[in-house]
């Protein structure tokens, strides 16, 4: 079938999207324009809003509507504990637990040779930078035990050990090659509290 320009332009940017394919496009387009013109401009409006107000801190690299973000800006934190994760939503994840109490690091991605992603293409610098700057003691590694969260947990070991500081990894209750985001909390918080030190 042929499509209106209009249409195949808006199934073309649905898939864009991860893991959307052109079915799964095709259904959210047709389900899209079955909505009130009142409903999609809310949608419109808050895909405007979220990119315009959504900040990355200066500090973590963590997606927050502040810069410092409001985890980095808290007096309750424990600062002497960074909590090194990839994305944004890893953070979330670990958060739902109510476990931990240090800070974080963003990473913004896992080395991954295949898909020309380096050490310095991730915010590795940066995070060294900390570990210079404050009272850090202890380093939790919270990446996916992927082949990519691997290769990066065994750089970032090689790079923190010189700093004399305490390097653990959350433990594997986890899947191997589980992505932490669909963790259930009880497993999170089960893979924070049996971390071992590398």
């Amino acid at each position: 079938m042929i499509y209106p320009k209009s249409v195949a332009t808006l199934i073309e940017q649905f898939q864009k999207f991860p893991s959307v394919g052109p079915k799964s496009a095709q259904r959210m387009a047709f389900y899209l324009l079955r909505m009130p013109m009142s409903e999609v401009q809310k949608i419109a409006q808050s895909i405007i809003d979220a990119k315009e107000n959504t900040k990355t801190c200066e500090i973590c690299f963590n997606l927050s509507s502040t810069s410092p973000c409001e985890i980095c800006q808290s007096a309750r934190r424990d600062k002497s504990t960074i909590c090194v994760v990839a994305e944004t939503k890893d953070l979330i994840a670990i958060e739902k637990t109510n476990e931990y109490n240090g800070l974080y690091h963003v990473l913004q991605g896992l080395i991954s040779p295949l898909d020309g992603i380096g050490a310095d293409d991730i915010r590795i610098k940066e995070l060294l930078t900390r570990l210079t700057d404050e009272n850090v003691k202890e380093i939790i590694l919270a990446l996916s035990p992927s082949v990519e969260g691997e290769a990066t947990s065994l750089y970032l070991t090689k790079l923190i050990k010189p700093f004399s500081i305490k390097i653990s990894r959350i433990a594997f209750g986890l899947p191997v090659g589980a992505d932490l985001e669909y963790a259930d909390e009880i497993t999170i918080a089960k893979a924070i509290e049996g971390r071992r030190e590398l």
